[in-house]
Protein backbone atom coordinates (compact mmCIF):
# COMPACT_ATOMS: atom_id res chain seq x y z
CA UNK A 1 0.00 0.00 0.00
CA UNK A 2 2.59 2.67 0.89
CA UNK A 3 4.90 1.40 -1.39
CA UNK A 4 3.01 2.47 -4.35
CA UNK A 5 1.99 5.54 -3.34
CA UNK A 6 5.62 6.74 -2.45
CA UNK A 7 7.43 4.92 -5.63
CA UNK A 8 4.72 6.76 -7.50
CA UNK A 9 5.58 10.02 -6.21
CA UNK A 10 9.09 9.57 -7.15
CA UNK A 11 8.01 9.92 -10.68
CA UNK A 12 7.02 13.24 -9.79
CA UNK A 13 10.47 14.45 -8.68
CA UNK A 14 12.62 15.21 -11.96
CA UNK A 15 10.40 18.32 -11.81
CA UNK A 16 12.58 20.32 -14.11
CA UNK A 17 12.12 17.15 -17.10
CA UNK A 18 12.19 18.02 -20.50
CA UNK A 19 8.31 18.62 -21.64
CA UNK A 20 8.40 15.90 -24.13
CA UNK A 21 9.12 13.05 -22.20
CA UNK A 22 6.44 9.72 -22.23
CA UNK A 23 5.18 11.48 -19.19
CA UNK A 24 5.98 14.81 -18.71
CA UNK A 25 5.80 16.56 -15.00
CA UNK A 26 3.77 19.86 -15.28
CA UNK A 27 3.91 22.40 -12.08
CA UNK A 28 1.45 25.10 -11.64
CA UNK A 29 1.99 27.67 -9.15
CA UNK A 30 1.44 31.70 -8.16
CA UNK A 31 5.16 31.90 -8.44
CA UNK A 32 8.27 30.09 -9.73
CA UNK A 33 11.91 31.23 -8.83
CA UNK A 34 15.06 29.64 -9.87
CA UNK A 35 18.29 30.68 -7.67
CA UNK A 36 21.32 29.80 -9.90
CA UNK A 37 24.28 30.49 -7.74
CA UNK A 38 22.26 28.80 -4.65
CA UNK A 39 21.00 26.05 -7.19
CA UNK A 40 17.55 25.77 -5.86
CA UNK A 41 14.08 26.33 -8.21
CA UNK A 42 11.20 27.56 -5.68
CA UNK A 43 6.93 27.02 -6.72
CA UNK A 44 5.29 28.83 -4.31
CA UNK A 45 1.32 29.04 -4.06
CA UNK A 46 -1.29 26.63 -4.45
CA UNK A 47 1.93 24.36 -6.20
CA UNK A 48 0.46 21.45 -7.94
CA UNK A 49 2.56 18.49 -9.62
CA UNK A 50 0.68 16.56 -11.80
CA UNK A 51 2.18 13.57 -13.90
CA UNK A 52 0.59 10.35 -15.37
CA UNK A 53 -1.73 8.77 -12.35
CA UNK A 54 0.21 11.24 -9.21
CA UNK A 55 -0.91 14.42 -8.12
CA UNK A 56 1.11 16.32 -5.20
CA UNK A 57 -0.34 19.40 -3.87
CA UNK A 58 1.52 22.12 -1.42
CA UNK A 59 1.73 25.58 -0.87
CA UNK A 60 6.01 25.43 -2.09
CA UNK A 61 8.22 23.22 -3.52
CA UNK A 62 11.81 23.80 -3.51
CA UNK A 63 13.92 21.57 -5.60
CA UNK A 64 17.88 21.53 -4.71
CA UNK A 65 19.49 20.70 -8.05
CA UNK A 66 23.03 20.73 -7.24
CA UNK A 67 25.90 21.98 -9.77
CA UNK A 68 25.02 19.36 -12.64
CA UNK A 69 21.83 21.70 -13.11
CA UNK A 70 18.24 20.89 -13.02
CA UNK A 71 18.70 16.94 -13.79
CA UNK A 72 20.78 16.47 -11.14
CA UNK A 73 18.62 17.22 -7.84
CA UNK A 74 20.05 16.45 -4.64
CA UNK A 75 16.65 16.57 -2.61
CA UNK A 76 13.23 17.93 -3.04
CA UNK A 77 11.18 19.40 -0.21
CA UNK A 78 7.47 20.03 -0.49
CA UNK A 79 6.13 21.84 2.49
CA UNK A 80 3.53 23.50 4.38
CA UNK A 81 1.04 20.86 3.97
CA UNK A 82 1.92 18.77 1.31
CA UNK A 83 -1.11 15.98 -0.41
CA UNK A 84 -0.04 13.07 -2.40
CA UNK A 85 -2.43 11.24 -4.75
CA UNK A 86 -2.91 8.27 -6.89
CA UNK A 87 -5.67 6.37 -8.41
CA UNK A 88 -5.74 4.17 -4.64
CA UNK A 89 -3.87 6.08 -2.30
CA UNK A 90 -4.52 9.79 -0.17
CA UNK A 91 -1.52 10.72 1.75
CA UNK A 92 -1.38 13.77 3.76
CA UNK A 93 1.40 15.11 5.97
CA UNK A 94 3.47 18.93 6.54
CA UNK A 95 6.49 18.26 4.60
CA UNK A 96 7.72 15.78 2.16
CA UNK A 97 11.82 15.49 1.82
CA UNK A 98 13.19 13.28 -0.99
CA UNK A 99 16.71 12.69 -1.06
CA UNK A 100 17.27 10.63 -4.89
CA UNK A 101 20.80 9.67 -4.01
CA UNK A 102 19.57 7.70 -0.58
CA UNK A 103 16.87 6.80 -2.28
CA UNK A 104 14.91 7.95 0.95
CA UNK A 105 11.42 9.66 1.55
CA UNK A 106 10.31 11.01 4.60
CA UNK A 107 6.89 12.40 5.21
CA UNK A 108 6.43 13.96 8.36
CA UNK A 109 3.98 15.84 11.07
CA UNK A 110 0.53 14.95 11.06
CA UNK A 111 1.10 12.14 8.33
CA UNK A 112 -2.16 10.00 7.16
CA UNK A 113 -1.98 7.77 4.42
CA UNK A 114 -5.14 6.52 3.22
CA UNK A 115 -6.18 3.45 0.77
CA UNK A 116 -9.40 0.89 0.33
CA UNK A 117 -7.47 -1.31 2.40
CA UNK A 118 -7.35 1.03 5.16
CA UNK A 119 -6.00 4.19 7.28
CA UNK A 120 -2.02 4.55 8.66
CA UNK A 121 -1.45 7.69 10.77
CA UNK A 122 2.21 9.10 12.36
CA UNK A 123 4.24 11.76 13.02
CA UNK A 124 6.65 10.04 10.66
CA UNK A 125 6.82 8.46 8.35
CA UNK A 126 10.39 7.11 6.51
CA UNK A 127 10.02 5.30 2.94
CA UNK A 128 13.56 3.42 1.80
CA UNK A 129 12.83 2.58 -1.71
CA UNK A 130 15.97 0.89 -2.42
CA UNK A 131 15.48 -1.71 0.24
CA UNK A 132 11.75 -1.38 -0.11
CA UNK A 133 10.37 -0.83 3.40
CA UNK A 134 8.03 1.57 5.39
CA UNK A 135 8.95 3.18 8.89
CA UNK A 136 5.67 4.62 10.75
CA UNK A 137 7.33 6.16 13.65
CA UNK A 138 5.86 7.65 16.79
CA UNK A 139 7.28 11.05 18.59
CA UNK A 140 6.32 12.96 21.43
CA UNK A 141 4.02 14.68 19.77
CA UNK A 142 1.85 11.32 19.01
CA UNK A 143 1.99 7.45 18.09
CA UNK A 144 1.26 5.19 15.16
CA UNK A 145 -2.51 4.09 14.56
CA UNK A 146 -4.03 2.04 12.28
CA UNK A 147 -7.55 1.12 11.00
CA UNK A 148 -6.73 -1.84 8.42
CA UNK A 149 -10.30 -3.13 6.52
CA UNK A 150 -10.63 -6.73 6.41
CA UNK A 151 -11.83 -8.29 3.13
Amino acid sequence: MIRRLLLAALLALPLLAAAEAPNPVKITSDKFEVDDAKHLATFTGKVVVLRKDLTVWAPKVVVDYGDGGPGNIKTFVASGGVRIKTPSQDATGDQAVYNPKTQLLRLTGHVMVVSESGTVGSPDLVVDLQNNTSVFTSTKSGRVTGVFNPK
